[in-house]
């Protein structure tokens, strides 16, 4: 086992929340490492959009710029690699990777996301985060007045359809299978002029993750131009369950107006305990460093 220096923090992900976090310890003159695996969820997605000072860019570019404005900072080092196990010590905390090196710190930060797990429809993958979307804030004004299908069933059907409205009329249900709508719900979505379809989707026919058509299982055809749905997801890294920290019902990482964990000394950020909003994250890193350095800052300060 290869023992490494003590660090104050380390995060594990190092992507929008945790570089967010990075740069606030870091400029508090912490010693933090960052363990990153480099698979952040959102990297099918082509533009990034309600961020300010970054609307329209890549993803995968704005992560590349806030990793050049972190490594300025002397107190940030980082470990490409993969976290596997994590531990509670006597005076701190242990994080071991896949290659066997063990990292030791005072606090641990979780900003490690959350995975989706896609359902089993032939072409769903491959346009998922370009034309089958999730947020009407992220990617809405891009398809406004389009012909738009919602992917989904129950109550997060009643939500979608309500909630789409506001950007196209041009809206059909797709429940993919026996409607679990209730009758009020039902009403309420065709009184808008909204066609649900319950016949379950054969495939999703595209080009290159640009989605054309929906095809049903009786051979119908339903041309759209982009998709909404929230499919499954669960934890990307499932260290913090197994280090004792809450789950709570949603699948979310419980936490506090600290950002920290049910496990004292560990905090969570970004879309593993909040929402999947690429500026959210940012402030929700930005915020768990400052309340993390005023702990320690409190605990020196009584010693």
């Amino acid at each position: 086992m290869n023992i490494k220096n003590a660090y104050d923090i380390i995060i594990i992900g190092g992507s929008y929340a945790g570089l967010a976090a990075a740069m606030a310890l870091g400029r508090s003159m912490r010693k933090v490492l960052i363990i990153d695996s480099g698979k952040p969820c959102n990297g099918p997605t082509p533009h990034s959009h309600n961020f300010l000072t970054h609307d329209g860019e890549k993803p995968v570019d704005i992560a590349q710029n806030a990793k050049n404005e972190v490594v300025q900072y002397d107190t940030v080092q980082f470990y490409e690699g993969l976290a596997v196990s994590g531990k509670k010590t006597h005076d701190g905390f242990e994080v071991k990777t896949k290659s066997e090196n063990t990292f030791r710190a005072k606090k641990l930060i979780f900003a490690t996301g959350l995975k989706d797990i896609m359902p089993n429809i032939k072409g769903f993958a491959a346009c998922w985060g370009k034309t089958i979307i999730h947020c009407p804030y992220c990617h809405g004004y891009e398809y406004r007045h389009k012909k738009t299908g919602i992917l989904a069933n129950g109550g997060a059907a009643m939500h979608y359809a309500e909630l789409i409205s506001n950007w196209t009329k041009d809206l059909t249900v797709f429940t993919n299978g026996k409607s679990t709508l209730s009758e009020a719900e039902t009403e309420k979505i065709k009184k808008n002029g909204i066609q649900i379809i319950e016949t379950k989707i054969d495939f999703i026919k595209h080009n290159e993750g640009n989605v054309q058509k929906i095809i049903l299982e009786d051979g119908s055809k339903v041309a759209v131009d982009a998709v909404y749905s929230s499919p499954e997801k669960q934890q990307h890294c499932d260290i913090p369950e197994k280090m004792g920290c809450q789950i709570e019902e949603s699948g979310l990482i419980e936490i506090n107006n600290s950002q920290e964990t049910t496990i004292e000394g560990i905090y969570a950020c970004g879309d593993n305990s909040g929402k999947r909003i690429l500026s959210v994250a940012v402030a929700s890193g930005t915020m768990t460093g400052i309340h993390l350095n005023h702990q320690l800052i409190e605990e020196e300060f009584s010693n």
